[in-house]
């Protein structure tokens, strides 16, 4: 793999694939709340020097992601070569692409939940997990249960996923919620009013996913209309979108 261009920024290493990380998904955007743990971990793992597998596991919106690409967005920034690979974005991957990922320094794999039972992927994530484990590499693993429930056919495969750093990612509180929505709205460049704030989090889903979602679209819509994001602002998009049959 050729070197970066050491006349330009440096971007997160991506291979040949092509895939970006989100701009959002940062550490100064994340609020670790039960996670405390796991979050220190992981950035400890991303700028550390100690390679070591870790995996973690939860159900949609509790940051798995976001958590993953800050890491990757860490390590590079580090000066190591990082890649971010989710099996669950609708990428046309086939296994050969986990083919020579130990080029690496730290690789994050999310979406597992994908692969699982597919004897093909099977051999392939084995593969990756066996060559980053003996070379003493930075792997960071994320699906949305722990690797023993995860369903692996393959018994070198689970014993080897087993034998990772396991932590359970945890969803955070409302008022966790709302604090993690500041921090989106200002990494945007705006100020969410906290009525605003609490508007929004009542009236959709309440997971990460679903309100950063949201705080996207309100945020994309609100440029267009010259209308700073107000509770009548947020009134009339959610309307809107059910109007068209959108719950997103």
């Amino acid at each position: 793999m050729p070197e970066p261009d050491a006349g330009r920024a440096r971007e997160p290493t991506q291979l040949a694939l092509p895939l970006r990380l989100e701009d959002h998904a940062e550490f100064g955007t994340l609020v670790p709340g039960r996670n405390a743990a796991a979050v220190a971990h992981v950035r400890m793992l991303s700028t550390g020097r100690t390679g070591e597998t870790l995996w973690l596991w939860g159900p949609r919106g509790v940051g798995k992601s976001h958590l993953l690409q800050a890491a990757c967005r860490e390590a590079d920034a580090v000066g190591q070569r990082a890649m971010y690979v989710p099996f669950a974005a609708g990428l046309d991957l086939r296994p050969d692409v986990l083919a020579g990922l130990d080029a690496l320094d730290f690789l994050a794999l999310d979406g597992l939940d994908a692969v699982a039972g597919r004897a093909d992927w099977e051999r392939a994530l084995f593969d990756v997990l066996n060559e980053f484990h003996a070379r003493g590499k930075k792997l960071l693993l994320a699906a949305s249960n722990a690797p023993a429930a995860l369903g692996f056919a393959l018994a070198d495969l689970a014993s080897r996923a087993a034998g990772a750093t396991i932590y359970r990612l945890h969803p955070l509180d409302d008022d966790e919620q709302i604090d993690a929505l500041n921090l989106h709205a200002r990494n945007r460049g705006f100020e969410l009013e906290p009525a605003a704030a609490r508007f929004l989090q009542a009236r959709v889903e309440r997971d990460m996913t679903a309100l950063c979602g949201w705080l996207h679209r309100l945020d994309a819509a609100s440029l267009a209309a010259r209308r700073r994001i107000t509770i009548p602002f947020i009134r009339d998009s959610l309307a809107a979108a059910a109007g068209q049959g959108d719950s997103a």
